[in-house]
């Protein structure tokens, strides 16, 4: 366990806040919310894959778009099937 995570630890501070973690925040099948993302690698209608401060993160499906996107969150919609950390 690093510095800045046994402090967010210890002081009880969100790890997103403190290590700039990746938030994915899913509603059903149909959207996700993701926050601290670093970009875009990959757009199609049936994969988004996103690189994060620490990881790779994918997300597979149907009809997915991006709904809109900041240079710190995004919303995605369609028929979301799977979710992968690389």
């Amino acid at each position: 366990m690093g510095f800045r995570e046994r402090m967010a630890d210890h002081f009880r501070l969100p790890k997103d806040l403190v290590m700039g973690a990746a938030v994915l925040t899913v509603t059903g099948r149909s959207e996700a919310y993701i926050e601290n993302y670093r970009g875009i690698i990959e757009y199609t209608e049936e994969r988004i894959r996103l690189q994060t401060k620490t990881c790779q993160m994918t997300l597979c499906g149907e009809k997915l778009h991006i709904d809109y996107y900041t240079k710190d969150e995004m919303k995605i919609s369609g028929r979301i099937g799977e979710i992968r950390y690389c």
